[in-house]
């Protein structure tokens, strides 16, 4: 593991992008000990296969930090208290009258890794497939799985500049850095991400039955069969059909995912962190730290929360000193902090069984199966030892209830899903506002470097 530790850390450097002006472009890569692009295009060596996947784990998690932080805020999971950058509150809440534009702090110019990052994930597995296609170092079924798993990251990421931009649409070919294709609508981009990963799920079941092929880190255990993979990759196309309404659809990629009713509900695919050379747990801090720049729990949360729910005991630490931070719009005072970490080393999940169980009820409510739906709910509801539903059985109850236990199962894991979650719902304003008087965005125009780029593509 510190052997792919240190190779990790090597191929985030050396595989670094262009942002400045162009987050589709890869560099040519100078390092004689590692893969340049246009050496692994061209014949690539099993060891320079096994390089691009190590570092395409390490692209995987670049989106965790800022966008746990931006979407936890928009949807009042969290606060991203910073005192020595009152734009974390301030910009990010939404206060006295900000708005998103081009240049918004976290985002545009000042947030590479909100939009740039997942493109050079996406990139990276660019590289990888094109190397795994155009070598003989390898046989035809590793080919297979290594395309598999690149197309497989690359649905996850491009599932992210989607959601930032939402109505705005982003950019779905770009293959080519220096011709990308044009922006496509939100639908239609879910739709172009179902195909890359339906694509990745037949070419990792055409790559066999038996072991991945190369070797991945501890945040796959479990998970380093090709089967395993394909499970993360239908747990992945869960998500996205939910996002497009395709309910059935949710229920058919569920079948073939790692979901189990009656298994661990944390058992799913993480993001691995460890000591140097590699990085520490993005959004860990030190219970009771005396400081001032941290993740706390919105006051809404607790005001919400259902009696004795253990996810609330088990996920919000209450410190011995609140957190105060003073904005132009009032003070935020933040009395709970994230109590899921026990160290800085601790792995982030990205995809939980929980999550596929509350995507069941989900997908059932909507098809008017009350029964399967609550049966879902209760797995839940059971777990966290709030009791069995005893609510209406009609479709708008459940969604009201399944919404409800998702911001208590999902909170504040690195995706944001209650902002999502209420603005697929048209609920964004139901979201709390009170404590911080800020506003909720629906969503984010396109960062001004992009569009510069395609000024300068233009000259």
């Amino acid at each position: 593991m510190k052997k792919l530790t240190i190779k990790l850390s090597i191929l985030a450097i050396a595989t670094a992008f262009i942002t400045s002006c162009n987050p589709f472009e890869i560099d040519e890569i100078q390092d004689p000990n590692n893969p340049s692009v246009g050496s692994v295009s061209n014949n690539a060596s099993k060891e320079q296969i096994q390089f691009l996947i190590t570092g395409l784990e390490s692209r995987h998690r670049g989106y965790v930090s800022n966008v746990t932080r931006a979407w936890g805020t928009f949807g009042r999971e969290i606060w991203n208290l910073n005192a020595s950058d009152p734009r974390n509150q301030t910009d990010w809440l939404g206060q006295n009258g900000r708005v998103p534009d081009r240049s918004y702090f976290g985002f545009g110019n000042t947030g590479g890794g909100s939009w740039a990052t997942p493109y050079q994930a996406i990139k990276q597995a660019d590289v990888l497939i094109v190397a795994g296609e155009n070598t003989e170092n390898i046989t035809t079924a590793s080919k297979s799985a290594a395309v598999g798993f690149a197309k497989t990251i690359q649905g996850y990421q491009f599932m992210i500049p989607a959601n930032w931009v939402y109505s705005n649409g982003i950019r779905v070919d770009v293959k080519d850095a220096l011709n990308p294709g044009p922006f496509v609508s939100y639908t239609a981009a879910l739709d172009a991400i179902k195909v890359i990963l339906d694509e990745g799920d037949q070419a990792l079941q055409a790559a066999g039955s038996g072991d991945f092929p190369f070797t991945l880190t501890s945040g796959f255990d479990n998970f380093k069969t090709l089967g395993k993979l394909r499970q993360i990759n239908r747990a992945i196309s869960a998500r996205l059909n939910a996002y497009r309404k395709d309910w059935s659809g949710v229920l058919t990629a569920l079948d073939g995912s790692f979901m189990e009713l009656n298994g661990d509900l944390n058992a799913g695919p993480t993001h691995p962190y460890g000591a140097a050379p590699d990085v520490f747990n993005p959004i860990y801090y030190l219970p009771n730290a005396p400081v001032n720049s941290i993740i706390v729990v919105h006051p809404s949360m607790l005001d919400d929360a259902t009696p004795n729910d253990k996810r609330v005991a088990e996920k919000f630490f209450k410190r011995d000193e609140p957190v105060l931070v003073t904005t132009d719009a009032g003070s935020l005072v933040g009395q709970y902090q994230d109590g899921r970490w026990k160290s800085n080393t601790d792995p982030i999940p990205y995809i939980r069984n929980e999550e596929l169980i509350l995507l069941k009820a989900e997908a059932h409510a909507q098809l008017d199966q009350s029964t399967e739906a609550i049966q879902a709910i209760n797995i839940i509801r059971n777990a966290a030892g709030i009791g069995s539903y005893t609510g209406s059985s009609s479709k708008e109850a459940l969604i009201d209830e399944i919404l409800y236990q998702r911001r208590y199962s999902l909170w504040a894991e690195p995706w944001g899903h209650r902002w999502i979650d209420a603005r697929r719902y048209d609920r964004l304003n139901e979201i709390d506002t009170s404590y911080d008087k800020g506003t909720i965005f629906t969503e984010f125009p396109h960062p001004q470097a992009e569009l510069s780029w395609d000024e300068y593509k233009g000259d």
